[in-house]
């Protein structure tokens, strides 16, 4: 009998689902993935999205499963707007939602163009409102009380933004968020970790604490300048919040944020949370966003990367040919299949081994002894090394043919 940490399709740890490591794990019954890749992965340096692109995105997003679409600021670009639009008009199933400013003219802007519901920004840290805005906070707090009961008033659902929050004096920043819950609007609170700078450890007692002011749901929005942002974000799933935001392969400022691939298998592997997406498409919607953003990735990117799942290590061959096909997860801790990647697939390199030859050879249709083996072998090290890269089966082919035809008997 499969279980949670050990089905067909993945190998996780059996720790993951101990009482002691599962106790004060409190994992909303619905968790909604909130993409937020047309709008924050955009303000990545140099990528630039047309109204068609994300269209495109859009569509495919919504092939995923992703609950709910940022669409765009409409108030930034005529081509934001006519990009929000145009999905709004597209009847998918996933909610399309706008960002906007605690501006009134930006909530205006953002309920023509027919949207769900309104993702509102507001600085909430007092340092960075005084040096980076320049306002005194009281300001901020009219502009989010007006724009909030505003947007509210206009039908759209109001997720409250506070940039910032997690550089925020606690004290301070919990004082904003009961003002605007009583005087303006919020149907959801972002937990908002613009510069990705809170510890894990810290994350239990954020939710925590937001708790105890306010009971509206809670979103997260995390950034991955320290590589936190998938951690943190599952332990604020953890703790109840209910909605993470997330970008496609981390795209977003700086070093992007929450990517929404790990995310998604991190809580389906490890903690048995199925967030409704298919994961199948998670490499396709990868590589769509990544071609029209124009960005590269490392290739053993985790999840989506073209080389995730080519073998080169002599010892990982040995135990692939060992374990195929019926025993693949003693190789990975999941298949390629769930995420939509190519087989895993024994590749010849520096770091390759006398079974890599092996299967060489019988794609190749020919047989060879132990010791012509590891004549190959020598010849294809030495040639990885010359090159510094894998050696395709085009070139491994002249090798083990030299070999063969001057080692074997005539």
């Amino acid at each position: 009998m499969a279980e949670p940490w050990h089905t067909d399709r993945w190998f996780t740890s059996p720790w993951n689902f101990l009482d002691e490591v599962r106790a004060g794990i409190d994992i909303p019954e619905r968790v909604v993935v909130h993409d937020v890749t047309l709008r924050d992965g955009e303000q990545q340096a140099g990528v630039v999205f047309t109204a068609d692109d994300k269209v495109r995105i859009g569509h495919a997003l919504a092939e995923a499963g992703v609950q709910r679409i940022e669409a765009g600021l409409p108030a930034v670009s005529a081509a934001d707007d006519e990009a929000v639009r145009r999905l709004v008009r597209a009847g998918l199933p996933s909610e399309i939602w706008a960002f906007s400013r605690c501006m009134v003219d930006d909530v205006k802007r953002a309920a023509d163009t027919g949207v769900a519901g309104v993702v509102m920004e507001i600085p909430s840290s007092h340092h960075i409102v005084e040096w980076a805005y320049r306002w005194p906070m009281a300001k901020a707090i009219d502009l989010a009380i007006e724009a909030t009961q505003t947007a509210h008033e206009a039908g759209l659902k109001v997720s409250f933004f506070p940039i910032d929050a997690t550089r925020a004096g606690i004290v301070q920043f919990l004082d904003l968020v009961e003002t605007i819950a009583r005087d303006g609007w919020m149907d959801a609170l972002g937990l908002v970790d613009t510069f990705g700078v809170l510890s894990p450890h810290a994350v239990p007692f954020f939710v925590r604490k937001v708790r105890e002011r306010t009971d509206v749901p809670l979103e997260t929005h995390f950034h991955m300048d320290f590589s936190l942002g998938v951690a943190n974000t599952v332990l604020a799933v953890a703790s109840g919040a209910q909605v993470v935001q997330t970008t496609v392969t981390a795209l977003g400022e700086r070093a992007g944020n929450t990517p929404f691939e790990d995310t998604v298998l991190t809580l389906l592997a490890m903690y048995d949370k199925d967030l409704g997406i298919r994961t199948e498409k998670l490499v396709e919607l990868s590589r769509l966003v990544l071609e029209l953003a124009r960005v590269t990735i490392p290739s053993n990117r985790p999840i989506v990367g073209d080389r995730l799942f080519n073998v080169e290590s002599g010892i990982i061959t040995t135990w692939l040919k060992n374990a195929a096909p019926d025993h693949l997860l003693e190789c990975t801790p999941y298949l390629p299949e769930l995420v939509g990647q190519r087989p895993m697939t024994p590749v010849l390199g520096k770091g390759s081994g006398l079974d890599s030859v092996l299967l060489a050879l019988d794609r190749l249709g020919l047989s060879a002894s132990e010791e012509q083996m590891l004549e190959m072998l020598s010849e294809l090290k030495s040639r990885s090394l010359q090159t510094k890269g894998l050696v395709s089966l085009d070139e491994f082919a002249p090798i083990a043919e030299r070999v063969l035809s001057a080692t074997t008997p005539r």
